[in-house]
Protein backbone atom coordinates (compact mmCIF):
# COMPACT_ATOMS: atom_id res chain seq x y z
CA UNK A 1 0.00 0.00 0.00
CA UNK A 2 1.47 3.54 -0.80
CA UNK A 3 1.75 6.25 1.80
CA UNK A 4 -0.75 7.74 -0.32
CA UNK A 5 -3.36 5.10 0.54
CA UNK A 6 -2.30 4.59 4.30
CA UNK A 7 -2.96 8.28 4.28
CA UNK A 8 -6.24 7.74 2.98
CA UNK A 9 -7.43 5.49 5.27
CA UNK A 10 -6.98 7.37 7.63
CA UNK A 11 -8.99 10.34 7.46
CA UNK A 12 -12.10 9.07 9.16
CA UNK A 13 -9.76 7.64 11.73
CA UNK A 14 -8.06 11.19 12.54
CA UNK A 15 -11.94 12.14 13.33
CA UNK A 16 -12.92 9.05 15.11
CA UNK A 17 -14.98 7.80 12.95
CA UNK A 18 -15.85 3.82 13.45
CA UNK A 19 -17.25 2.52 9.56
CA UNK A 20 -18.92 -0.55 9.78
CA UNK A 21 -18.90 -2.02 6.61
CA UNK A 22 -22.16 -4.01 5.60
CA UNK A 23 -20.80 -7.81 5.37
CA UNK A 24 -22.19 -10.36 3.57
CA UNK A 25 -23.49 -12.28 6.06
CA UNK A 26 -25.29 -9.27 7.47
CA UNK A 27 -26.71 -8.71 4.20
CA UNK A 28 -27.83 -12.47 4.07
CA UNK A 29 -29.68 -12.23 7.64
CA UNK A 30 -31.77 -9.28 6.69
CA UNK A 31 -33.02 -11.09 3.36
CA UNK A 32 -34.14 -14.11 5.24
CA UNK A 33 -35.08 -12.73 8.43
CA UNK A 34 -36.82 -9.87 7.16
CA UNK A 35 -38.61 -11.85 4.50
CA UNK A 36 -42.19 -11.30 4.02
CA UNK A 37 -42.01 -8.05 6.90
CA UNK A 38 -41.04 -5.70 3.99
CA UNK A 39 -37.47 -3.25 4.43
CA UNK A 40 -35.94 -2.54 7.75
CA UNK A 41 -37.17 0.20 9.41
CA UNK A 42 -35.11 2.74 10.10
CA UNK A 43 -34.44 4.42 13.59
CA UNK A 44 -35.74 8.45 13.31
CA UNK A 45 -33.84 10.85 14.96
CA UNK A 46 -36.08 13.68 16.40
CA UNK A 47 -35.55 17.90 15.73
CA UNK A 48 -37.63 19.01 19.07
CA UNK A 49 -39.54 22.02 18.67
CA UNK A 50 -39.81 25.58 20.23
CA UNK A 51 -36.26 26.09 20.07
CA UNK A 52 -34.37 22.95 21.47
CA UNK A 53 -30.61 22.56 20.80
CA UNK A 54 -30.55 18.75 21.40
CA UNK A 55 -31.48 15.78 18.66
CA UNK A 56 -33.60 12.95 20.13
CA UNK A 57 -31.46 9.80 19.17
CA UNK A 58 -32.78 6.46 19.41
CA UNK A 59 -31.65 4.24 21.87
CA UNK A 60 -31.34 0.33 22.62
CA UNK A 61 -34.57 1.44 24.52
CA UNK A 62 -37.12 3.37 22.26
CA UNK A 63 -38.69 4.26 25.24
CA UNK A 64 -35.24 5.92 26.65
CA UNK A 65 -33.77 8.19 23.67
CA UNK A 66 -29.99 9.41 23.97
CA UNK A 67 -29.77 13.56 23.81
CA UNK A 68 -27.02 14.58 21.21
CA UNK A 69 -26.07 18.40 20.44
CA UNK A 70 -24.35 17.33 17.26
CA UNK A 71 -24.51 14.64 14.60
CA UNK A 72 -21.58 13.54 12.72
CA UNK A 73 -22.14 10.94 10.21
CA UNK A 74 -21.84 10.30 6.23
CA UNK A 75 -25.06 11.14 4.19
CA UNK A 76 -25.71 8.28 2.09
CA UNK A 77 -29.47 9.27 0.55
CA UNK A 78 -31.65 12.27 1.09
CA UNK A 79 -34.90 13.29 -0.73
CA UNK A 80 -37.97 15.21 -0.50
CA UNK A 81 -41.21 14.11 1.16
CA UNK A 82 -44.97 16.24 0.59
CA UNK A 83 -47.80 16.11 3.56
CA UNK A 84 -51.22 17.25 3.32
CA UNK A 85 -53.41 16.93 6.02
CA UNK A 86 -56.48 18.54 4.94
CA UNK A 87 -57.63 18.81 8.63
CA UNK A 88 -54.94 20.60 10.88
CA UNK A 89 -52.66 18.01 12.27
CA UNK A 90 -52.79 17.13 15.81
CA UNK A 91 -50.10 14.95 16.35
CA UNK A 92 -52.44 12.01 16.35
CA UNK A 93 -51.61 8.90 13.99
CA UNK A 94 -53.33 10.07 10.94
CA UNK A 95 -52.05 9.36 7.61
CA UNK A 96 -51.69 12.11 5.30
CA UNK A 97 -54.85 12.44 2.73
CA UNK A 98 -52.26 13.31 0.40
CA UNK A 99 -48.63 12.35 -0.09
CA UNK A 100 -45.52 12.24 -2.38
CA UNK A 101 -42.08 10.50 -1.97
CA UNK A 102 -40.60 12.35 -4.74
CA UNK A 103 -41.89 16.43 -3.65
CA UNK A 104 -43.13 15.56 -7.63
CA UNK A 105 -45.83 13.59 -7.60
CA UNK A 106 -48.51 12.74 -5.02
CA UNK A 107 -50.96 10.15 -4.31
CA UNK A 108 -54.33 11.21 -2.54
CA UNK A 109 -56.41 9.25 -0.17
CA UNK A 110 -58.56 8.17 -3.03
CA UNK A 111 -55.36 6.69 -4.84
CA UNK A 112 -55.60 9.61 -7.69
CA UNK A 113 -52.03 10.80 -8.99
CA UNK A 114 -51.32 14.10 -8.91
CA UNK A 115 -48.68 16.79 -9.07
CA UNK A 116 -47.29 18.53 -6.95
CA UNK A 117 -46.28 21.77 -8.56
CA UNK A 118 -49.60 22.49 -9.78
CA UNK A 119 -51.42 21.29 -6.74
CA UNK A 120 -53.27 24.40 -4.94
CA UNK A 121 -52.02 23.42 -1.69
CA UNK A 122 -48.34 23.26 -2.32
CA UNK A 123 -48.41 26.86 -3.40
CA UNK A 124 -47.34 29.54 -0.42
CA UNK A 125 -49.80 31.50 0.60
CA UNK A 126 -52.06 28.77 1.52
CA UNK A 127 -51.37 28.24 5.12
CA UNK A 128 -54.23 27.92 7.34
CA UNK A 129 -52.95 30.09 9.95
CA UNK A 130 -52.96 32.51 7.02
CA UNK A 131 -49.47 32.78 6.76
CA UNK A 132 -47.41 33.21 3.86
CA UNK A 133 -46.27 29.14 3.99
CA UNK A 134 -48.35 25.96 2.92
CA UNK A 135 -51.16 23.90 3.49
CA UNK A 136 -48.72 20.99 1.83
CA UNK A 137 -46.34 20.39 3.99
CA UNK A 138 -42.53 20.21 2.39
CA UNK A 139 -40.04 17.71 4.45
CA UNK A 140 -36.87 16.36 3.20
CA UNK A 141 -35.52 12.92 4.82
CA UNK A 142 -32.07 12.46 5.06
CA UNK A 143 -30.11 9.09 5.52
CA UNK A 144 -27.12 9.46 8.07
CA UNK A 145 -24.98 6.65 8.74
CA UNK A 146 -23.38 7.52 12.11
CA UNK A 147 -20.29 6.34 13.67
CA UNK A 148 -20.56 2.47 14.74
CA UNK A 149 -23.10 1.68 13.36
CA UNK A 150 -23.98 -0.73 10.38
CA UNK A 151 -27.51 1.06 9.43
CA UNK A 152 -28.29 4.42 8.29
CA UNK A 153 -30.43 6.66 10.51
CA UNK A 154 -33.40 8.90 8.94
CA UNK A 155 -33.69 12.32 10.07
CA UNK A 156 -36.28 14.27 8.86
CA UNK A 157 -36.27 17.72 7.80
CA UNK A 158 -39.59 20.15 8.81
CA UNK A 159 -40.33 22.53 5.86
CA UNK A 160 -38.17 25.70 8.24
CA UNK A 161 -34.61 23.58 7.77
CA UNK A 162 -35.18 22.81 4.59
CA UNK A 163 -33.30 26.59 3.19
CA UNK A 164 -29.93 25.45 5.11
CA UNK A 165 -30.27 21.37 3.80
CA UNK A 166 -30.56 23.06 0.21
CA UNK A 167 -28.14 25.94 0.78
CA UNK A 168 -25.06 23.17 2.46
CA UNK A 169 -25.49 20.72 -0.29
CA UNK A 170 -25.44 23.34 -2.98
CA UNK A 171 -22.80 25.44 -2.30
CA UNK A 172 -20.26 23.23 -0.27
CA UNK A 173 -21.21 19.73 -1.78
CA UNK A 174 -22.32 19.39 -5.59
CA UNK A 175 -20.96 22.73 -7.13
CA UNK A 176 -17.44 21.14 -5.70
CA UNK A 177 -18.07 18.15 -7.79
CA UNK A 178 -19.38 15.88 -4.87
CA UNK A 179 -21.90 13.41 -3.61
CA UNK A 180 -23.11 14.00 0.20
CA UNK A 181 -21.16 10.46 1.03
CA UNK A 182 -17.92 11.86 -0.05
CA UNK A 183 -17.63 14.54 2.93
CA UNK A 184 -18.11 13.76 7.17
CA UNK A 185 -20.67 16.02 7.54
CA UNK A 186 -21.57 17.55 11.30
CA UNK A 187 -25.05 18.82 11.93
CA UNK A 188 -26.37 20.95 15.12
CA UNK A 189 -29.33 22.88 16.12
CA UNK A 190 -29.99 26.51 16.14
CA UNK A 191 -32.91 28.23 17.51
CA UNK A 192 -34.98 30.60 15.50
CA UNK A 193 -37.86 32.85 15.36
CA UNK A 194 -40.43 33.48 12.63
CA UNK A 195 -42.23 36.73 12.17
CA UNK A 196 -44.53 35.76 14.37
CA UNK A 197 -42.50 35.52 17.27
CA UNK A 198 -42.19 31.43 17.81
CA UNK A 199 -39.25 30.17 18.68
CA UNK A 200 -38.12 26.96 16.43
CA UNK A 201 -35.27 24.83 16.56
CA UNK A 202 -33.08 25.28 12.55
CA UNK A 203 -30.87 22.61 11.38
CA UNK A 204 -27.04 23.60 10.66
CA UNK A 205 -24.60 21.59 8.48
CA UNK A 206 -20.93 22.22 8.51
CA UNK A 207 -18.58 19.88 6.16
CA UNK A 208 -16.27 18.22 8.78
CA UNK A 209 -13.82 16.84 6.02
CA UNK A 210 -13.52 15.79 2.51
CA UNK A 211 -12.93 12.04 2.42
CA UNK A 212 -10.22 10.54 0.47
CA UNK A 213 -10.66 9.17 -2.91
CA UNK A 214 -9.86 5.49 -1.61
CA UNK A 215 -12.35 6.44 1.19
CA UNK A 216 -15.18 7.42 -1.44
CA UNK A 217 -14.39 4.10 -3.62
CA UNK A 218 -14.56 1.85 -0.30
CA UNK A 219 -18.32 3.66 0.60
CA UNK A 220 -19.88 3.49 -2.83
CA UNK A 221 -20.97 0.01 -2.61
CA UNK A 222 -22.57 0.82 0.69
CA UNK A 223 -24.09 3.99 -0.33
CA UNK A 224 -25.39 1.87 -3.62
CA UNK A 225 -26.92 -1.03 -1.26
CA UNK A 226 -28.22 1.70 1.03
CA UNK A 227 -29.97 3.78 -1.65
CA UNK A 228 -32.10 0.42 -2.64
CA UNK A 229 -33.11 -0.08 0.86
CA UNK A 230 -33.81 3.68 1.48
CA UNK A 231 -36.04 3.69 -1.52
CA UNK A 232 -38.01 0.38 -0.99
CA UNK A 233 -38.89 2.01 2.49
CA UNK A 234 -40.43 5.34 0.37
CA UNK A 235 -42.54 3.14 -2.22
CA UNK A 236 -43.45 0.94 0.35
CA UNK A 237 -46.13 3.36 2.49
CA UNK A 238 -46.59 6.99 4.14
CA UNK A 239 -46.34 5.39 7.91
CA UNK A 240 -43.24 7.88 8.91
CA UNK A 241 -45.19 10.75 7.73
CA UNK A 242 -46.13 11.02 10.91
CA UNK A 243 -42.94 10.61 12.38
CA UNK A 244 -41.79 13.36 10.81
CA UNK A 245 -45.10 15.31 11.38
CA UNK A 246 -43.99 15.63 14.68
CA UNK A 247 -40.54 16.92 14.30
CA UNK A 248 -40.20 20.60 15.41
CA UNK A 249 -44.03 21.48 13.91
CA UNK A 250 -44.25 22.85 10.86
CA UNK A 251 -42.71 25.99 11.35
CA UNK A 252 -42.41 27.49 7.61
CA UNK A 253 -39.94 30.74 6.91
CA UNK A 254 -41.83 32.93 5.50
CA UNK A 255 -41.78 34.23 2.18
CA UNK A 256 -38.23 31.69 1.78
CA UNK A 257 -38.87 30.26 -1.91
CA UNK A 258 -39.96 27.09 -2.89
CA UNK A 259 -37.17 24.70 -2.74
CA UNK A 260 -38.74 22.43 -5.00
CA UNK A 261 -39.12 24.97 -7.36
Amino acid sequence: MSNNETKALAVLEQHKFELIPMSDDLKDIIAEEMDGLGAVPFDIIKIPSGGGLSFEVPGENEDIPTVATELVGIIVDHHPVNALWMNEYDGSNNQPDCSSFDGKTAVDSSGEIKSCANCPYNQFGTARNGGKGKACKNMHRIYILLGGQAIPTLLVLPPSSIAAWRNYIGKKIVVKGKRPYMVLTKVTLKKEKNEGGIAYSQAVFTKVADLTPVECAELKPMVDGFKAMTRSVAMQSADTFVEGAGQGGFEEIDGDENPFA
